[in-house]
């Protein structure tokens, strides 16, 4: 095989070890910077790895020295099964993901119900090498495992010493809110998420101050961040408010149930009741109409909590806050 040809391919560590004319195990030593190798054979691979242009799989350089550093991303999900088809949590891996392919960092995810969570949370506190992720995780039991493991980054406000990154929630709704007013609605409802949730509590606090600086009277109900959520809890608005002309719905996956049940109802989208969502993910560009929402970057979110864990560069009270911004589609009028 000629040196052109060794080009044609990714080079593997077989590759290095036989141009610079020694075993795969020493070329692996060199690599992990291991003992055993002499100052002349180290320079000879190193300058076989520089003229191949190897470069190794994280993963697999990761498994060959005995690491293992790993992301725990923690998940608490009450809904049964909306972890696939929710895209807020595709949205945050994808942020994970983006910030640790370049390392030896490997990303495991828990999915879990609120009863088994103290119990998964015990276990990973005692294993987690970089840390963990929490996402829709209480800020009690964020605390506690904050206590048995201060390597950790909520996604979303939490406990005042745990470190969060968290995008402006209650402004995001405040806005969303404001814009419904300004065009002209004034009977606006809002479906609510959990209030255990921060994310849902301070959307909450933002329609309620919205609806206060207007004059106007609070209507609310509300559950868990699902479709079925969304769907029965319009139903039950519809039949108790026959004037309702808008919906400010939490986020984007109940907002889905929303439009169905308006559908079911003959209520016009958005000739009789508008409708603005929050979240900004792909079901509300491709929703029908497509809908008006408040963006949260929650790739950029993911990321940020990711990089502080691998930057090793978190303290206790350690808050980054990302802004919102309203995205006006046709469901809103």
């Amino acid at each position: 095989m000629g040196h052109q040809d060794m080009h044609t391919k990714r080079p593997t560590i077989m590759d290095v070890a036989r141009q610079a004319a020694v075993s795969r195990a020493t070329a692996s030593r060199v690599l992990n910077h291991g003992p055993g190798v002499s100052v002349e054979v180290r320079r000879r691979v190193q300058q076989v790895i520089e003229d191949l242009g190897y470069r190794p799989d994280p993963a697999a350089q990761a498994l060959a020295s005995g690491r293992s550093e790993t992301i725990e991303l923690v998940v608490l999900d009450d809904c049964g099964g909306s972890f696939g088809s929710n895209p807020y949590y595709g949205r945050v891996v994808t942020g994970v993901v983006s910030e640790i392919t370049t390392t030896h960092a490997q990303l495991r995810i828990h999915v879990v119900g609120r009863a088994d969570a103290p119990q998964l949370l015990g276990q990973i506190a005692g294993t987690a090498s970089l840390g963990a992720v929490l996402v829709n995780v209480p800020a009690p039991l964020a605390e506690e495992f904050y206590l048995r493991c201060d390597r950790v980054v909520s996604i979303g406000r939490s406990a005042p010493r745990v470190p969060s990154v968290e995008t402006e929630n209650e402004a995001g709704a405040y806005a969303a809110v404001s814009y419904l007013q300004q065009r002209g609605r004034r009977h606006i409802a809002a479906i609510h998420g959990p209030r255990t949730n921060s994310c849902a509590a301070a959307r909450r606090e933002g329609y309620l101050i919205a609806m206060r600086d207007a004059g106007m009277p609070a209507v609310s109900s509300g559950g868990e961040f699902c479709r079925e959520v969304g769907y029965t809890h319009t139903r039950k608005l519809l039949a108790e408010h026959a004037d309702l002309d808008a919906l400010f719905v939490a986020c984007d996956l109940m907002a889905t149930g929303t439009l169905q049940a308006l559908a079911e109802s003959g209520r016009r989208v958005p000739d009789d009741v508008a409708v603005v969502g929050f979240d900004d993910s792909l079901i509300a560009a491709c929703a029908s109409p497509p809908m008006t929402s408040v963006h949260q970057p929650v790739e950029e979110m993911a990321a940020a909590a990711t990089r502080a864990l691998l930057d090793r560069r978190i303290a206790p009270y350690w808050r980054c806050v990302l802004p919102t911004s309203l995205v006006v589609r046709q469901s809103s009028g």
